[in-house]
């Protein structure tokens, strides 16, 4: 089965002050070196076991495609090692192998037998691996007339013909339709449950939490940190929001869950409650039940404008709704130092039957990563039962006029 171990892994290139110092370092080798280093990667380590998905995330340049293109070995490293058991299956760029002339059916061939497939493996495979791609009849067409999407769908269907022991994902599947992300994810899914091991690089939140055990933060070249996926998802974005400010906290709830708070603090959630028609504070909602959420504001400094959003998710942290007073038209401008500000939002709890949270942000603009006064995830916790509603599953109440019709 597949295993990746990475110890002390890092990269560095070498940058030269003028063209001819290359020149005269390659001519007089033993001379003073006319370069210095310029790290993207260093001290680099952890550990995927057999069958375990990790996801890894950071902004553009962060190194993680260096990351994964020295893990496949087609980069080499300036430090430490990587040691890989099992069959590795790679998407780290779109077409990787393929030859613009040639047709998609000789570039399966091709690229095929660099992914350690023989002749006869693919013969056998090219009518399941035409099938999956859903090309037609452009797998007989030169490549370069194909579309990103179609790339990745032949790429995708040449790696993964064969369920590997290791399958390593750089952000490919962003491209293309959204039934072919679909269709590729429910394969990927369906090869973990038989064991193979995911390495995925990603910026969608969604599948780094549904599809991963754990996942790892790049920042500036370091491993800035790894855990759970959810607490790593949110620890980014609140970076992402407040990179200016380095004001990035995290602390452990009394359920052991792991609660991100960012901001400048120049205004600050005061308070947090969720009221029922009564106006009693409540923390178990009833399917449907028309329910407020409140939200009382503290302004520490004077601001130009303010913005409140919250974001329901359910227990793995996946978003189920949000919004806030930008795109609702109800934001406020000008705010004075010193204001107390109540926000009442009035809904029914159409969602399925479970444990949700809440998560809010003062911003300024249309999302929090202009101006960030405070994001904090967590910020409540609630439940949701069902106690009148006919039975469903799933996390929204969607309940149906049903009709049906005989035919005579």
């Amino acid at each position: 089965m597949g295993a990746i171990t990475v110890i002390n892994l890092g990269k560095a290139y070498k940058q030269y002050p003028t063209r001819w110092s290359r020149l005269l370092e390659w001519v007089i080798p033993f001379s003073k070196p006319k370069h210095h280093l310029k790290w993207v990667l260093q001290n680099i380590s952890f550990t995927v076991n057999s069958g375990e998905a990790l996801g890894i995330i950071g902004i553009n340049g962060a190194g993680k495609s260096t990351l994964l293109k020295m893990i496949t070995g087609t980069t080499q490293p300036t430090t430490g090692n990587v040691s890989i058991s099992g069959r590795v299956a790679a998407l780290l760029e779109l077409g990787m192998g393929f030859h613009p002339d040639f047709t998609g059916r000789q570039n399966v061939f091709m690229s095929g037998q660099l992914l350690g497939y023989t002749v006869n493996d693919l013969t056998r495979l090219m009518p399941e691996i035409e099938a999956f791609a859903e090309i037609g009849e452009y797998i007989d067409q030169p490549v370069r007339v194909y579309s990103s999407g179609m790339q990745m769908r032949l790429a995708f269907s040449v790696a993964t013909a064969i369920r590997p022991d290791i399958l390593i994902v750089d952000e490919a599947l962003s491209v293309g339709d959204a039934y072919f992300q679909h269709k590729s994810i429910d394969r990927i899914r369906e090869y973990r449950k038989q064991g193979t091991t995911l390495l995925i690089v990603s910026h969608d939140k969604l599948a780094i939490q549904t599809m991963c055990d754990r996942a790892i933060l790049l920042d500036s070249g370091v491993l800035a940190k790894e855990g759970d996926p959810e607490e790593i998802m949110d620890f980014y974005n609140a970076l992402l929001a407040d990179r200016e400010n380095g004001s990035v906290q995290q602390q452990q709830t009394e359920d052991a869950r792991i609660q991100t708070t960012s901001g400048t603090g120049e205004a600050v959630v005061k308070e947090i409650k969720l009221l029922n028609e009564k106006c009693e504070i409540i923390d178990v909602v009833d399917v449907g039940e028309k329910i407020c959420l409140s939200i009382e504001v503290e302004v520490k400094e004077a601001i130009p404008e303010l913005v409140l959003g919250y974001m329901i998710k359910d227990r793995l942290g996946q978003s189920i709704y949000g919004t806030n007073t930008h795109h609702l038209n109800s934001h406020h401008e000008n705010v004075k130092k010193g204001q107390l500000i109540t926000y009442n939002f009035k809904f029914e709890a159409n969602l399925g039957k479970g444990s949700y949270s809440i998560a809010v942000a003062l911003h300024s603009s249309a999302t929090h990563l202009q101006k960030n006064y405070e994001w904090r995830n967590l910020a409540l916790v609630f439940n949701v039962v069902n106690l009148n509603k006919s039975s469903f599953v799933g996390m929204n109440w969607l309940p149906p006029q049903t009709e049906i019709i005989y035919a005579e």
